[in-house]
């Protein structure tokens, strides 16, 4: 009868307050006969359920002097109540006696959010005589890192290997786990060490976890090291750990290490699965070797694997970004025909590739066509197809688009916005783009680094570095940090203005604070001494960055032999280029246009031409700029035959003759009497459509050739290709009109 014994009770505190009872009831026992575990049980109980803990502790404490087992009910209260109040100190008073009372209380501990005093009971528990198992230990370290409690696991672990009990592989694991999780790999490998020193030999599953976390960090060489240690512990990778490493050789794009990988795994006896394949030719149509990829394609057929959408999906990037739209449809075809579901990123990726193309009509037909299937777009889609206007230059079509969007809920984030603002900036509507840029902020989508970034050099090729700069203090004031990026344009735009000084301010200052600058801020630096005839400067920059993470690359060397050759620098011209191969970086047709044209300058043809070859050789295709600086080299040594030869194979190659080639040849006839050709050569530059400079109308004037051919010259606009920039109230206007979904007509 516990319900009317509970109302005794309480009446008995009510009468006799915080009295001692223990004693009173050992006549009840010899009269009833009563079992004294149950009653003082029922007394550790009700002690607790009134708040006199104390008082609960007490009489357990008495009870187990007299052998008398307490109830699993009352033993739970009591233990219950005290890690409630935190009275650890109690509870160890109590510890011996209670059964799993180690994970109770840590348990209890944990519930409440007490993670700090985990570790005080663990110590206080082992000096006190009483070792918790391993198993307990590692669900309470599990525990700690499911809740991220990382600075108390990894206590609790150092404090596990200090004081006991012996952990095991299991122990490690789980916090090593934690640790690759969020990125720490150093702590993670030092755990593992401890483990060897400790002489507790590392699982499967250990090793697996360690270099899935190496390689999502893009360690990819210290996980490769880490898996031949465990092949020469005598443990055997799975296709998991195997797939993971090649996928980070991908991500990274070292295919050559990816192969090896792979390799190993096939002398390993380890078969590949579907994700490993998948993974395999995504890397190799990251390299453009699709005959491969789809090699390994037909073996996931022919192995039975059905491929997955993911497969489906990189192939035909692959053949995408080749060049090959015929195969990628194909493929799209085939996989409709199998039931398999196309899924928005296969696609975009066809569509992308449509785009690139400048395939837009067919782009927006495959569109619809894909709508009729099932396809439900997402911004990525639409993007997709204003970026495909916008590279095309028409504003106008980018923005029907972008209206579209609202007719399938989907609604404009900031990287529709900021593919639009480029494509305006890009045509130099600068006044455009700044409208369409507030609206933006005006409509609730704040800009981010890119958007900045894309209008900041929008205004800087147009040398408005005044409002280059008012953008960037704003990009400042809203609390977008900048990057390199816009440092490189910022330094770039100061050069082109003159302002030599407030460059080199603003380079000193990036790199004394940050951002850490990159190789174009250095090249950027260099071309722009380069420019302003500091070659000293430029030199000193490009052995600083020698001693850089980053190395100069093709494009530092350029500069630097351009710089060189037009001072008539040679010899230091040669040196630069040697040591541009010794370090190897491939040179380029501006590399090779800038040595030609330096010999030619200095009167050297032999070398000249001998670099020529030389650029032929290494299938360097020249460009109409190198095809002018030969014709030119030509013309002034007076061999305007072979100049005239020069310039027909330049048009047979397929390159369009600029204003440049024509007035060199031009000027070479006029200057060896042949003026007959040299008028016939201006004719036929005026019939298809290359505009004459001031310096070619100079040079047909003071050989009187203009004299019968007035009336021929284009007009330097012509009218059919003017257009009227809209002014910034008509722009606002059209912006309000697009949001509205009411577009003009």
């Amino acid at each position: 009868m516990f319900d009317p014994a509970r109302r005794v009770f309480a009446r008995i505190l009510s009468v006799f307050g915080n009295s001692d009872v223990f004693a009173a009831f050992s006549e009840g026992f010899r009269t009833y006969g009563t079992n004294p575990s149950t009653v003082y049980s029922f007394l550790v109980e009700c002690y607790c359920c009134n708040g006199m803990i104390d008082k609960s502790v007490e009489t357990y404490i008495r009870m187990s002097k007299l052998g008398l087992l307490v109830s699993p009910y009352a033993r739970s209260n009591l233990l219950n109540s005290l890690v409630k109040l935190g009275h650890i100190h109690l509870v160890l008073e109590i510890y011996g006696e209670l059964q799993n009372g180690y994970s109770f209380v840590m348990d209890g501990l944990l519930s409440k959010g007490e993670a700090e005093k985990v570790l005080i009971f663990h110590r206080a528990a082992v000096e006190r005589g009483f070792m918790p198992d391993i198993i307990a230990c590692n669900k309470i370290l599990s525990s700690l890192c499911k809740d991220n409690h990382i600075r108390v696991a990894s206590d609790f672990l150092s404090m596990i290997i200090e004081l006991g009990p012996k952990p095991t592989v299991v122990t490690f694991s789980t916090l090593i786990k934690l640790y690759c999780r969020e990125d720490r790999l150093d702590e993670a490998l030092e755990l593992y060490n401890i483990m060897i020193e400790k002489d507790i030999p590392p699982d499967l599953v250990l090793y697996g976890i360690i270099i899935n976390g190496l390689c999502k960090v893009g360690r990819i060489q210290d996980g490769h090291d880490l898996l031949s240690v465990a092949i020469d512990r005598g443990i055997k990778p799975d296709v998991v750990i195997f797939s993971s490493i090649l996928d980070g050789y991908v991500k990274i794009g070292d295919l050559k290490g990816a192969t090896e990988v792979y390799t190993t795994m096939l002398k390993e006896g380890v078969s590949p699965n579907l994700v490993t394949y998948s993974i395999l030719i995504n890397g190799l149509c990251q390299k453009g070797r699709i005959i491969e990829a789809c090699g390994v394609f037909c073996r996931i057929v022919k192995h039975g694997f059905e491929p997955s959408v993911l497969t489906y999906n990189s192939l035909m990037d692959g053949f995408c970004n080749s060049g090959n739209l015929r195969d990628a449809f194909g493929l799209y075809e085939f996989m409709v025909k199998i039931n398999c579901v196309p899924d928005v990123f296969i696609y975009s990726v066809l569509l992308k590739g449509l785009c690139k193309e400048g395939r837009m009509t067919d782009a927006l037909r495959f569109f619809l066509k894909s709508m009729e299937r099932g396809l439900e777009p997402n911004a990525v889609t639409f993007n997709t197809l204003i970026d495909g206007w916008c590279k095309m230059e028409r504003i106008r079509d980018a923005v029907k688009v972008y209206i579209q969007m609202g007719r399938y809920y989907i609604v404009p984030d900031v990287v529709t916005c900021t593919v639009l603002l480029k494509g305006i900036a890009d045509q130099g509507r600068l006044d455009e783009a700044l409208v369409f840029f507030f609206q933006m902020i005006k409509r609730g989508l704040p800009p981010d680094i890119i958007t900045y970034c894309t209008l900041i050099n929008g205004l800087c090729k147009q040398k408005n570095l005044k409002a280059g700069l008012w953008v960037f203090k704003l990009m400042l004031k809203n609390g977008v940090i900048p990057d390199i990026a816009i440092y490189n344009v910022l330094l770039d735009c100061l050069f082109k203005v003159g302002r030599l000084e407030e460059a080199t301010r603003l380079f000193q200052r990036v790199s004394e604070f940050g951002p850490e600058p990159d190789v174009v801020t250095y090249n950027t630096m260099i071309c722009g001494y380069c420019g302003v005839k500091e070659l000293n400067e430029a030199l000193r920059l490009s052995e600083e960055l020698t001693s850089k993470d980053f190395q100069p690359n093709t494009v530092t060397y350029s500069i630097m032999i351009n710089a060189l050759c037009k001072e008539s620098r040679m010899d230091d011209a040669m040196l630069a280029f040697n040591a541009m191969l010794e370090k190897g970086a491939a040179p380029n047709v501006f590399t090779y246009s800038s040595l030609i044209d330096g010999y030619f300058k200095s009167e050297n043809m032999l070398s000249s031409f001998e670099l020529h070859q030389e650029m032929l050789q290494n299938k360097i295709s020249p460009n109409i700029v190198s095809y002018s600086i030969l014709i030119d080299g030509l013309c002034k040594g007076g061999r305007i035959e072979e100049a005239s030869r020069t310039f027909q194979i330049a048009i047979h190659c397929g390159l369009l003759p600029d204003v440049v080639a024509y007035g060199i040849l031009i000027r070479g006839f006029c200057k060896v009497g042949r003026l007959a050709e040299a008028k016939l050569l201006y004719e036929r530059m005026m019939a298809h459509g290359v505009k004459p400079d001031v310096l070619l109308l100079r040079t047909l004037d003071e050989y009187h050739l203009r004299d019968d051919m007035k009336g021929k010259d284009l007009q330097t606009q012509p009218k059919d290709v003017r257009r009227r920039s809209l002014s910034n109230v008509e722009f606002s206007s059209l912006i309000d009109g697009i949001f509205e979904g009411i577009w003009p007509r």
